[in-house]
């Protein structure tokens, strides 16, 4: 890339004595001192991009210089007016001609790994201009979740928006003690907000509003609680565990008893159930008797 911006230095340097001009030279943009007109761009998915650096005519143009910072990667895509180019990114952009002959940078379908920051830096016949664009994806988030949570005995509602670029504002109907956190990852946020609710606060009236500047209108949830948070789910699954160990333990003890019977196939009286006692008896007293009465007249003949 040295060749890219000895090239734009000399370019510069020329431009400025043929229209006596003093104008400082443009630097990297890690260590350039310009200014830069900040704008903030969101495009759809897979949309074809255009952005621009100037208004200027392709026959004015001294130099274009590019620097992205895309979160995984740095690259520099650089024109200059003697018809010289670099792609430095190596993933499609390039610096393109409009039919009116304006100079452009061209992203061809537009993805999640094309958001970042854009540096512009141009010189022209008259001028320079520079270009700051934060360009992100137009569009809600793919990732927006709402839910309650019990924690050290307390009710927390929390509120989770991620993938969007800038960090997406969230806000609740109710008040108590408020935590949010934004955490950055490849250039895209997650927002999180979480709310531990007074002991008076109704959670069926709790809501949370999200808003961001690419949306037209508010995204509004409700907060729930989860499965596994539930407290009726809970006990549902407690009494459905009783139901089921006690189905299991009489299920058990119903083999265990049916066992003997199953296994001895020569006494089948073992599993024959006994008649009530006090049935019995009387027949057992009238044996009795009989057999004594019967045994006395053996006597009696012998």
């Amino acid at each position: 890339m040295l060749w890219i911006y000895a090239t734009f230095l000399l370019l510069s340097q020329a431009w400025g004595r043929e229209t006596g001009t003093n104008h400082s030279t443009p630097a990297n943009s890690t260590t350039s001192s310009a200014k830069y007109v900040v704008r903030n761009q969101t495009f759809h998915l897979g949309s074809d991009v255009m952005l621009e650096c100037n208004n200027v005519t392709w026959n004015d143009i001294v130099y274009i210089l590019w620097n992205l910072d895309l979160g995984h990667k740095k690259c520099v895509i650089g024109f200059s007016r003697s018809g010289q180019s670099s792609e430095g990114c190596h993933d499609g952009k390039m610096v393109r001609n409009t039919s009116s002959a304006q100079l452009y940078l061209h992203i061809p379908k537009f993805s999640k790994d094309d958001v970042g920051v854009y540096k512009c830096e141009s010189a022209y016949k008259g001028g320079r201009e520079n270009y700051l664009y934060n360009v992100g994806i137009k569009g809600r988030p793919p990732s927006s979740n709402a839910w309650l949570e019990r924690r050290n005995g307390m009710l927390v509602a929390v509120c989770n928006v991620s993938s969007v670029k800038p960090a997406a504002n969230i806000s609740w109907n109710h008040e108590g003690v408020l935590v949010n956190t934004q955490e950055e990852s490849d250039g895209m946020f997650i927002a999180e907000s979480r709310l531990e609710l007074l002991k008076e606060t109704d959670a069926e009236t709790l809501k949370c509003t999200i808003r961001h500047p690419d949306w037209p209108e508010e995204w509004i949830l409700q907060p729930k609680f989860r499965e596994s948070d539930n407290p009726l789910m809970v006990i549902m699954c407690g009494a459905g565990i009783v139901i089921f160990l006690a189905g299991a333990a009489f299920f058990v003890m119903k083999k265990q008893t049916l066992r003997p019977c199953r296994q001895s196939s020569t006494s089948p009286s073992q599993c024959t159930p006994k008649e009530d006692a006090e049935e019995v008896e009387p027949y057992a007293s009238y044996v009795q008797r009989v057999n004594s009465i019967y045994n006395s007249s053996a006597d009696l003949f012998a």
